[in-house]
């Protein structure tokens, strides 16, 4: 699963979804981030962050609560969670929701597990923009809330190895995915110029693709996700379908995305108040 190593980060690529899960080395801590998908992804993460640990306390943090990132929460018993208050608030009907889509996911592919499928118990709870966790006295996370994918996400940044982990946003292979709210998303995806200003930030990571030390490059993600959004709104609002069709040409997997992207249609709808192509 090892996608790239380098010096003190280790990232993990899942053969589901292109999904990045990461384990962080610091003098303080070991940090699991979003551990995912199959029951020997999580196994060789697990291994993998228990053979560097040496005696250091184990951090799982959590970029947001979609079933595909906490589904792996149970092989950490020893490890404190790390995630936004939204996500720790959830009430019991929607944890509930949440693990039932991991049982079918479970149930679709025969799949078992040897720890409990459960839904995180957080430890340490990010409630707003700028918060540092302290780790030690040498490791600091700061975050700040991204809201839009869906209600409870958030962006870690880590220091002072500059790594910023995003959750599913500023994907390369992704075009945005919208659950929640379009115009919390355009206000999380502008967050970049916060933290890129705040922070010497040397390698983004989303939670899914290729992660990136290039700025130009994340600020390409930036601006043609906030294109995506702006393009979409504006078909929607028109009626027309042939350029809501258009957004997409030429994606890659395409039989799969144009499910998100016809999710993204129908939540534009309504939060437009159109009535949808029947």
């Amino acid at each position: 699963m090892i996608k790239l190593k380098d010096g003190a980060l280790t990232l993990f690529e899942s053969a589901l979804y292109k999904t990045m899960s990461a384990v962080i080395e610091t003098e303080d801590a070991i940090i699991i981030v979003d551990p995912c998908w199959l029951p020997h992804e999580v196994e060789e993460i697990r291994q993998y962050a228990d053979a560097v640990a040496d005696g250091r306390q184990k951090y799982v943090l959590f970029t947001h609560s979609d079933y595909d990132h906490i589904i792996g929460y149970g092989a950490f018993p020893d490890a404190q969670v790390i995630a936004s208050a939204a996500l720790a608030d959830k009430n019991e009907v929607e944890k509930e929701a949440i693990l039932e889509q991991i049982r079918g996911f479970e149930d679709s592919y025969y799949l078992e597990r040897d720890y409990e499928i459960a839904y995180p118990v957080v430890q340490h709870r990010a409630e707003y923009d700028g918060q540092v966790l302290q780790l030690g006295n040498g490791t600091k996370l700061t975050f700040y809330l991204s809201p839009g994918h869906n209600d409870d996400g958030m962006y870690t940044v880590v220091e002072p190895l500059g790594l910023l982990f995003a959750g599913d946003y500023w994907s390369d292979i992704e075009f945005p995915y919208i659950y929640f709210s379009s115009t919390l998303y355009e206000a999380s995806i502008s967050k970049l110029d916060t933290i890129l200003a705040a922070h010497s930030i040397t390698r983004l990571i989303p939670g899914h693709g290729n992660s990136t030390v290039e700025r130009d490059e994340m600020k390409r993600r930036q601006t043609a996700d906030f294109a995506y959004i702006a393009a979409m709104r504006e078909a929607v609002a028109a009626g027309d379908q042939a350029a809501v069709d258009a957004l997409i040409e030429g994606c890659p997997f395409p039989r799969n995305l144009r499910k998100f992207h016809l999710g993204n249609q129908q939540l534009f709808e309504r939060e437009l108040g159109v009535k949808g192509v029947e």
